[in-house]
């Protein structure tokens, strides 16, 4: 059996290569052995040899480039094609091919190339260069081209049939060494965009004729063919650039949205009928992307982008497969099931995992993901990229980070397209309304806070749960509108109840979206200052998740609320990760123990001590402290024996229209005044 050594050293490319290399170095040497007359320029040509010579060496440093009709570049044509065809004609074959072994000896060499490929293209193009002279020799050699008018058209006419044979020569030597290496038939690796292979060619074909005739009047005549070069050169960069700025992103140098489609056909069909392997589609979406915009400008956000772009890029195990759709948004074409689809998701997110530094701060960036599998979820790039948005929509909705596609999601996101769209209507025409849920001081039964509400009653559904339409509010960057309408409203109604003697606190939940968001103190500043109500009267609530979702930003922001005099609450405290240390650092002002936990105090020995716990706890790092989930006078009770509790609750008051509040904080002061006149804390 052979050996592993031997089996490389009988790989069909190499032995390939290798005799192509021998063959075209040995032709030439050959040649140059007997160069006595093979060699010899016309006195009268010497100056357009040496100067069709650099124009040989310049054109294979710039080529042109044609791309196919996503935008890639596939292959590149070398400009020195009609200056080696020229030195056929007026310096002989072998002059020509040791100008394009030069050439291609600097290109190879400026690129670095290995050195069995540097000698490989350097003998190939000899080989190409030498069969073209052949070919010319024995269609052009009784021809003089000071002749008459007809044999100077024939003598054109070999030239440019010499030419054309060379330029296939190089294709097929290139085919078949690409045939070897790639697995893929000689067929598919030649006929590859052959069709403007051939016409790039031909055009240039006829400038080398062209200049072979100039090049008899002397330099000055030959110069003249660097206008068409060079207007060849221009044009053909131009389309390219053009072509590939269509199916490109400018911000980040991915494909764009165009690109994914072809992207995405082409593996649509190399997968048909193969009802497992794919492909797959994941799109990706910042998640709060728009704060960092809003709040840092633009350019940041565009160096962001950026930065994104490079990690998926180097996360993706195929870079051409990553797509920038616009905006925040991103796809990635999976050449695999499920389970590849999968990984990649999970791969792309996790590229995201530490910090972005832009500008001198460090950003968490998120994001979220849809996938979707063809064909189980479209064989179409259409239904594909439907499925997958409405996944990406749910991973959203429900903090999945990453969704697969599933039928019910279909119906579902079409409902709240619809309910979206008429939230966004019912924000812009002051539909939303606030209710108020008291909170009363335990020891002394008087109402000291309320909590404002957001209530939506729709036209035609009726009431819509609150956690579905805030939840729906933060997934579309309506949050903002939504919190700015119930703050006002709030704020509003507090300066008339304090118009009237009553002296309370008012809350007002802020999302996570908030805690981003540096505008943030000065759009409560302006609310408080606009209806004429101290700061130290609001609170503003937060949730645990919410101030370590960006604790260094939510840690700046919120230092800067209170600065105003604003109080800062946690609110549902015990089911996210902070602790009172913790929450201390950040100077919280107000501890809100979730519903989860006091409720069940009256039936559950381990709530009662967590309860009792947390509440001593936070009474000695000087926080107020309000249980939520009040249900029974028990759980009254047994709070009362904690310390200085303030108490929310259905059993205490379930949330109101203002015109209720206002009765109920009269009826609330004549009885802390019964009992003894105890101020609000």
């Amino acid at each position: 059996m052979p050996t592993p050594g031997l089996r490389r050293a009988w790989n069909p490319a190499l032995v390939y290569t290798g005799a192509v290399s021998t063959l075209g170095l040995t032709w030439v040497g050959l040649l140059l052995a007997h160069s006595d007359s093979t060699l010899a320029v016309p006195p009268s040509m010497v100056w357009p040899a040496l100067f069709l010579a650099v124009l040989a060496v310049l054109g294979e440093l710039k080529p042109i480039w044609l791309l196919f009709e996503d935008g890639a570049a596939q292959r590149s044509i070398a400009l020195s094609t009609p200056a080696v065809v020229a030195l056929i004609e007026i310096a002989g074959p072998l002059s020509a091919a040791l100008v394009q072994m030069a050439a291609m000896v600097i290109v190879d060499l400026k690129g670095r190339r290995a050195p069995y490929k540097l000698v490989f293209n350097a003998a190939q193009y000899a080989i190409s260069v030498l069969v073209a002279g052949r070919v010319y020799d024995l269609l052009g050699s009784d021809l003089d081209a000071d002749a008459s008018r007809a044999d100077g058209a024939a003598k054109i006419g070999a030239l440019l049939l010499a030419g054309l044979v060379m330029v296939a020569s190089n294709y097929l030597l290139v085919g078949i060494a690409v045939t070897l290496l790639s697995g893929q038939s000689l067929l598919e690796a030649v006929r590859e965009d052959a069709g403007n292979f051939f016409v790039t060619h031909t055009v240039l074909l006829v400038m080398g004729a062209i200049a072979a005739q100039l090049a008899h009047h002397g330099l000055a005549p030959a110069v003249l063919i660097l206008v068409p070069v060079v207007a060849a050169h221009y044009y053909a960069s131009a389309g390219a650039r053009h072509a590939y700025e269509a199916a490109h992103d400018g911000l980040t140098g991915l494909g764009n949205r165009g690109r994914l489609h072809q992207t995405l056909e082409g593996a649509l069909e190399a997968a048909s009928g193969d009802r497992e392997a794919g492909p797959a589609l994941v799109l990706l979406d910042l998640d709060h992307f728009k704060d960092f915009n809003d709040t840092l400008g633009h350019p940041i956000g565009d160096e962001i982008l950026r930065e994104v772009a490079a990690r998926f890029v180097g996360a993706a195990q195929d870079a051409q497969a990553v797509h920038r759709l616009g905006g925040d948004e991103f796809a990635v074409v999976v050449h695999g099931g499920a389970v590849a689809a999968r990984a990649c998701a999970e791969d792309l997110l996790d590229a995201l995992r530490s910090p972005v530094k832009v500008g001198g701060l460090e950003l968490m960036v998120r994001a979220s993901a849809g996938v979707a599998i063809a064909p189980r979820h479209g064989d179409t790039v259409a239904t594909l990229m439907k499925n997958a948005d409405i996944a990406l929509y749910e991973a959203k909705v429900e903090r999945d980070r990453i969704s697969t596609f599933s039928p019910e999601f279909d119906v579902n996101t079409v409902e709240r397209l619809r309910l979206l769209a008429d939230l966004r209507a019912a924000l812009e025409r002051r539909m939303i309304h606030v209710e108020y849920q008291p909170q009363f001081d335990l020891d002394h039964g008087g109402v000291v806070a309320v909590e404002a509400l957001a209530r939506w009653s729709h036209p035609e559904r009726g009431p819509i749960p609150a956690d579905e339409f805030v939840q729906l509010a933060e997934n579309s960057g309506l949050i903002h509108d939504l919190t700015a309408c119930v703050l006002d409203a709030a704020l509003g109604r507090l300066a008339g109840w304090r118009a009237l003697g009553h002296d309370i606190r008012m809350s007002v939940n802020l999302s996570a979206r908030h805690l981003a968001d540096l505008a943030l103190p000065q759009q409560v500043a302006s609310a408080l200052e606009r209806h004429g109500v101290p700061a130290d009267r609001l609170v503003l609530e937060v949730t645990e998740t919410g101030v370590l979702a960006d604790a260094v930003r939510a840690d700046v922001v919120l230092r800067a609320v209170r600065r105003l005099g604003v109080a800062i609450a946690i609110d549902d405290y015990g089911t996210g990760n902070a602790s009172l240390t913790y929450l201390r650092r950040l100077e919280i002002d107000e501890l809100k123990i979730d519903r989860s936990f006091v409720s069940s105090i009256g039936e559950d020995h381990h709530d009662l001590i967590i309860v009792r716990s947390t509440i001593a706890l936070a009474l000695e790092l000087g926080l107020r402290v309000v249980a939520e989930g009040v249900e029974n006078q028990a759980t009254v009770e047994l709070l009362r024996g904690f310390g200085s509790v303030v108490g929310q609750g259905f059993h205490l008051g379930r949330p109101m229209p203002p015109a209720e509040i206002e009765v109920l904080l009269g009826a609330s002061e004549r009885v802390a005044d019964a009992a003894g006149g105890a101020g609000a804390r």
